[in-house]
C-alpha cells in the first residue's frame, strides 16, 4: 500500500509526478485501505516501522540494560531466548497470535511467563515511543490459564500402552498417524508443524530440524520403522511444500493444528494429554528401552545440561539413531 506524500515537475517531461511511500503490504484491498487509515489516524517511520523483533530487542537492550541490574538483564535475556519464532518478523507485523503463542509453546511456569510478558511490554513500550509501531498487542497477551498452577503439569502426562494402542487402531486416520509421528519422534510440535518436505530424507528414514529454540534442537531426527509409511503418505499426497498440512493444502499454524485437530481427537478418545505429552512419552520410552541418554538427546534435541562428552559427541549416525528410535 502506498501513500502520497508530495509532488514534483519532471524537468523534462514538465509534468507534475507524485512521490510516494510504501507503509505496507495487504493481502487484499480493504485490508490495505484499513492500513492506510490506520496511517492517516497515526503517521509513523517507515525506515523504523522496519525493524525486526530482534533489531528492536537489540536497540530496546542497548539502552536499558546499563540502567538495571545484572539479575534483572539476565531474567530479560533468558525471555528473549524463547522467542525464537519472533526474531525475524518485522516487529510491526506482529500480531497477538504471534506474542501468544510463545506463551504457549515456551514450556515456562507462570513465574517465568510473567517476566516473558513483561519483556514484551517493555519492547512494545519502546517501539511506540519510537514510532516503530502504534499499537501494542502485549496487554492482551493471557497467562490466565498458566496462574497458580504448573502450566506443564498436563503436558507432562505420558501416554500409556493402552492409550497408545488405541491410537494405533485409529491409524488408518490420517490425523491419528500425526499423534503416532510426533510420539515416535519426540519433535516439539512447532517443529514437526514447520517440516519442510525438502528436509524430509524418506530412504535415509530421518528428517532435518533447521529451525528450533534451542541451539540443541538443530539436529537429525530419526523415522522409525513403524510410522514411516505415514511419513510417505503425508509426503506424497500433496502438492504442500510442508510435510503437514491442513485438509487444503495449507500450512497448519499452531492454533489450527490444537484447536481445531489435536484436542477434537482426544476429546473423542477421552484423553487428557496436550501435543507436548507426546514429546515427554517418546523420551520415557526410550529411557524404558534402554536408550543411553546421549543418544536421546541427540533424538529429541534436549536443552538440559550436557557433559563435555556429550557436547562433542556430534557424529552419531543416523543408523544408529534410527536403531534407537525403532526399540520403542
Amino acid at each position: 500500500m502506498r501513500k502520497t506524500v508530495g509532488w514534483h515537475v519532471n524537468p523534462e517531461t514538465g509534468k507534475s509526478v507524485q512521490e510516494q511511500i510504501t507503509i505496507g503490504y495487504a493481502a487484499t484491498r480493504a485490508e490495505g485501505l484499513q492500513m492506510l487509515a490506520e496511517y492517516n489516524n497515526n503517521p509513523f517511520d517507515i525506515k523504523a516501522s522496519k525493524a525486526t523483533f530482534q533489531e528492536v530487542y537489540e536497540r530496546w537492550s542497548k539502552e536499558k540494560f546499563p540502567t538495571i541490574s545484572k539479575s534483572n538483564v539476565k531474567g530479560y535475556e533468558a525471555s528473549y531466548r524463547v522467542c525464537g519464532t519472533l526474531y525475524n518478523k518485522v516487529f510491526r507485523d506482529i500480531r497477538l497470535m504471534d506474542l501468544q503463542f510463545v506463551v504457549d509453546t515456551c514450556e515456562k511456569n507462570y513465574p517465568t511467563l510473567k517476566k516473558l510478558k513483561g519483556l514484551f511490554n517493555q519492547l512494545y513500550a519502546y517501539a511506540m515511543k519510537n514510532d516503530i509501531c502504534n499499537k501494542d498487542y502485549s496487554e492482551f497477551v493471557d497467562l490466565s490459564r498458566y496462574k497458580d498452577k504448573n502450566p506443564n503439569k498436563r503436558d507432562r502426562n505420558k501416554f500409556t500402552k493402552e492409550q497408545i494402542a488405541r491410537l494405533w487402531e485409529l491409524a488408518d486416520d490420517p490425523y491419528y498417524q500425526i499423534v503416532l509421528m510426533l510420539i515416535y519422534n519426540g519433535c516439539r510440535i512447532s517443529e514437526f508443524l514447520d517440516l519442510k518436505k525438502e528436509n524430509v530424507h524418506l530412504e535415509e528414514q530421518y528428517f532435518d530440524v533447521i529451525a528450533s529454540k534451542t541451539e540443541n534442537g538443530l539436529r537429525k531426527v530419526p523415522i522409525a520403522d513403524k510410522v514411516l509409511p505415514f511419513y510417505k503418505a503425508w509426503y506424497e499426497g500433496s502438492q504442500c511444500e510442508y510435510l503437514l498440512h491442513t485438509p487444503d493444502q495449507k500450512h497448519f499454524d499452531y492454533r489450527n493444528y490444537y484447536d481445531s485437530y489435536f484436542t477434537p481427537l482426544m476429546e473423542q478418545l477421552g484423553y487428557d494429554q496436550t501435543p507436548h505429552c507426546t514429546r515427554h512419552t517418546c523420551v520415557s520410552m526410550l529411557t524404558e528401552a534402554h536408550v543411553d541418554q546421549t543418544t536421546i538427546k541427540k533424538i529429541v534435541g534436549h536443552s538440559g545440561a550436557m557433559t563435555l562428552t556429550e557436547r562433542v559427541y556430534t557424529h552419531l549416525d543416523i543408523e544408529t539413531l534410527v536403531e534407537a528410535i525403532n526399540k520403542i
